[in-house]
This record gives structure tokens, sequence and C-alpha cells, in this order.
């Protein structure tokens, strides 16, 4: 097979998901351009260890607007940089070919959202709205994006398609990421820029941001800590495996949207959603030992459920996932054991 060299630049690469993307893609043989801005939101020594996988020392990613050569993959070029930083961007894409554009970079985090709003406009409308202009000036002609599944807010209609109302938001994150959607769409009518974004659903697994509910319960756990629970534990969520989710995106990065279309909306989830309850048992099951509950009210901007209908997605891309909630709470729980030397 005719090994792809296309250079697909990757903003937000030492978070979660963009992580496993530029390891898998690099795997494949393509050229990565990767971006991040390594904020604080969370422990950023993850985020260091992240790059360091990818042969990215620290070292050499604390400099701003530095090019960085991976040890580890010869097709890997690292930028420490900020999406809204309207000098360096454009220089960066000036100087470099790039085909394809896959951003992941976002200021995260649904609660964070209402106590910082600030930051949440700077990085997730201002950054994509320059991103999107960098690939305007420089003939970039496809963009894949992270949105979300906070779109849809509090609705009961379930399981969530693409097609109902997401026009009211219930976070700050949430508006962001509408906000996003209406940008792209704006740009595929104006200047033919095929825009393809996808809703992402509780992404889980190996590498997991720190703020997330599996890390919090399973450090809760392990440390024979309370773990917080919640509205009592009603909730239920779309929990997806990362490996799946990767898939998924790639699919999207190697074809082009059917019937010649420049804007398309995606969910992607696991399509099979998991009461919290259960999720925090089959974690029980993964250490081995019972964990204390400690029930809470429902936190404010959260969303009582989460459901995907991913049939679009399988429609026009082949998605199809596959990891099961144990495997992939399994997964973790080893790489969360060895990383921190539980």
């Amino acid at each position: 097979m005719e090994v792809k060299r296309e250079n697909i630049l990757i903003t937000g690469i030492a978070g979660f998901i963009g992580f496993h993307l530029a390891r898998q893609l690099l795997e494949r043989g393509y050229q990565i351009i990767g971006i991040d801005n390594l904020n604080t939101y969370y422990d950023v020594d993850l985020k260091y260890a992240r790059l360091n996988e990818l042969g990215i020392a620290k070292h050499c990613s604390e400099f701003y607007n530095r090019e960085v050569k991976s040890a580890n993959f010869k097709g890997l070029s690292f930028f420490q940089l900020k999406l809204e930083d309207r000098a360096n961007l454009p220089n960066l894409f000036r100087k470099h070919n790039i085909d394809v554009v896959c951003n992941l970079a976002a200021q995260a985090g649904v609660r964070y959202s209402i106590e910082n709003p600030e930051v949440y406009i700077d990085t997730n409308i201002t950054g994509f709205l320059n991103l999107l202009q960098c690939m305007r000036e420089n003939q970039v002609s496809k963009l894949v994006y992270a949105s979300s599944s906070s779109v849809y807010g509090n609705t009961d209609e379930v399981p969530f398609k693409v097609e109902q109302s997401v026009d009211q938001p219930i976070s700050v994150y949430a508006a962001t990421k509408k906000s996003n959607e209406l940008l792209a769409h704006t740009y595929a009518h104006l200047f033919r820029i095929q825009t393809i974004g996808l809703r992402f659903f509780t992404v889980y697994g190996p590498w997991g941001r720190p703020d997330m509910a599996l890390f919090l319960f399973a450090d809760a756990i392990a440390k024979d800590k309370p773990v917080k629970v919640f509205n009592q534990g009603h909730l239920s969520r779309d929990f997806t495996y990362i490996g799946d989710i990767v898939e998924g995106i790639i699919a999207t990065l190697e074809k082009d949207l059917p019937n010649n279309s420049k804007y398309g909306i995606y969910n992607i989830g696991n399509s099979k959603p998991v009461k919290l309850l259960d999720f925090i048992e089959a974690l029980e099951h993964s250490f081995g030992k019972t964990a204390q509950k400690e029930m809470q009210p429902m936190q404010p901007g959260d969303v009582h459920q989460t459901w995907a209908d991913v049939s679009d997605l399988e429609r026009d891309f082949g998605y199809a996932p596959t990891t099961d909630i144990q495997t992939g709470i399994d997964n973790f729980v080893e790489w969360y054991k060895d990383y921190y030397r539980v």
C-alpha cells in the first residue's frame, strides 16, 4: 500500500485526543505539524509527557513559537503557539505547505467556563476565526474540527441527532462550540472550504484529561477517597473510547464529504449510553475495590444525559465503534497505575 504523505496541521496536539490522533497518523506515514498553547488549565506536565511520547522533549517545547523536530518521528514538527496569535499563526501557514487542518485545540471544561468565560472566547472563537482566516488566505481547502455534545443542552429528545435544534446552550463552553459550527458554515459557503464538525461524546481512555469524570473517579478510588457522584447518580453519558474516536477522525480526514458538499456536522460517540453508577462499578471491577460514594446535587452547566445517533457518520465515513466500556476502562486503569505508579 502506498504510504500517505499529506501534511496535516493538528491543533491541540498535546491534548488528550490530539496526542492519540497524531501518533496514529505518524505511524501511518503522514507529515504532521502540531501546535499547542500548553496552557495550565490542568497539569501541564501531563501535556509535556504526551509530547515526550511523540519525541518532543520538554526542554525544547517550552519556548514559544520555536519549531521542534521529533526525535521519534521524522514527519513531526511542533510549535508552542496560540490559535489567537494573529502574527505567528499566519506565518506558520505561509512557511509550511499544509493540506488539511484538524482543529482539536480549545479551552475545555463546562464548569470552568462559567467562572472564566473570557478565555473561552479568546481560544474557542477568536482562535477558531484566526485559523479559518489562515486557511482562506493560504488556500487550505479542508478542515476537520472538534465540536461537542454539549451543544445539545439539556434536551430529553434522545438519541441526539444532528438535525435537532442546538440553539439553547447551557454553558459558555457549549455556546463557543455552537459558534464554531456557525463560523465553519460561513467559511464553507463563502470560500468553499470543506468543513467537517465532529460533536464528541465523553471521550475517555489512557492519557485522558485529569478534569474528566473517569480520571477523578479513578484517582479517588485509588487513594481511598470519596467519589463525588453528581445528581445522586441519576446521570448517563455516551462514553466513547479514544481508539474509536481516533479511527473516526482519521476517516473524515481521508475521505471527503459526499455529493461535493462543503459543510457537514456529525455526532461521534459510542451510541450506547452508560449510567453513571454502572460506570463507577466498571471502575471498581478494574481496581478490585469498592468506591466510597458521596452523593452530590446537580452541577451548574451539566446535562442529565448524552446519547449519540452516529448513523450519519457510519453511512458517510464507515464509522464503527467497537470498544466496550469494561475493556476501555481496564485500558485506562492500566495506564493510570503505570503513569502514576499506583
